[in-house]
């Protein structure tokens, strides 16, 4: 069994940031594939961004050139550092790692980017 456990959501102004993190209980956490995704009210979940153990990185257009995505595999922890936040990335933000055969998802930490 995986167990991701998401912090650093919050509250924040337009044109703000944060950081947030996911750390893995997962062996050979450099094996693994990370993703961020987010799910908006009323929306479906949509992929933010991912990086390979080797450090592959994809982003969605909608974040590219605000979000940096980053991992520690020493500490099994990825993160996403966003910037310029706009009210748009309001999200509940979930981080996943796939295996061969599983999809293991983190309990979401919530982003609300308001004045």
């Amino acid at each position: 069994q995986v167990q991701l456990v998401e912090s650093g959501g919050g509250l924040v102004q337009p044109g703000g940031s944060l950081r947030l993190s996911c750390a893995a209980s997962r062996k050979n956490f450099i094996s693994y594939v990370m993703t961020w995704y987010r799910q908006a009210p009323g929306k479906q979940r949509e992929l933010v961004a991912t990086i390979t153990g080797g450090g592959n990185i994809n982003y969605a257009d909608s974040v590219k050139g605000r979000f940096t995505i980053s991992r520690d595999n020493a500490k099994r922890t990825v993160y996403l550092e966003m910037n310029s936040l706009k009210p748009e990335d309001t999200a509940v933000y979930y981080c996943n790692l796939k295996t061969a055969s599983n999809d293991y998802w983190g309990q979401g930490t919530q982003v609300t980017v308001s004045s």
